[in-house]
């Protein structure tokens, strides 16, 4: 038994029938088709997952679609200002901060909810900021140096 909920998702409102124990990532993925969140883990230990909600950095795996009735989600696919990248976007790729980019979604978003709350961090404060989000390919100097960047921009 589905409930209908209403949400602006990228700027844009939505109005979508979920099941009630369908995750927010599910919703996202498959019910709008914004692939950019990943199910890494499904239990919320890896990060690939994460997006805005109401500004703050969330695993999605972890949300009841319901539970995102009334609010404002932000997704990777939602930084970009029409054709111009986030600077955080640009300071990945910039840095080669994104190689198989499984988990640069994630990351960026995470970063972009700290940086929002703490615009002139440290390297260790964004190290402990990212500490959510699992890299396998990067060794995490080239995001810390992307999210600095960015921070600096």
């Amino acid at each position: 038994m589905g409930k209908v909920i209403r949400l602006t998702i990228n700027g844009q409102e939505q109005e979508i029938t979920v099941e009630p124990r369908q995750t927010l990532l599910e919703t996202i993925r498959d019910g709008f088709g914004l692939t950019g969140a990943k199910e890494g883990c499904g239990n919320g230990n890896c990060g690939s997952c994460t997006v805005l909600l109401d500004g703050r950095a969330v695993n999605s795996c972890l949300v009841f679609a319901v539970e995102a009735d009334g609010r404002d989600i932000t997704t990777i696919e939602g930084l970009r200002q029409g054709e111009e990248l986030h600077p955080l976007q640009q300071a990945f790729l910039a840095e080669g901060a994104a190689q198989c980019g499984f988990c640069t979604p994630g990351v960026i978003l995470a970063a972009k909810a700290f940086l929002d709350s703490n615009p002139k961090p440290t390297e260790a404060q964004v190290r402990q900021a990212i500490a959510g989000n699992l890299c396998r390919c990067t060794g995490y100097d080239k995001i810390v140096r992307a999210v600095l960047r960015a921070a600096a921009a």
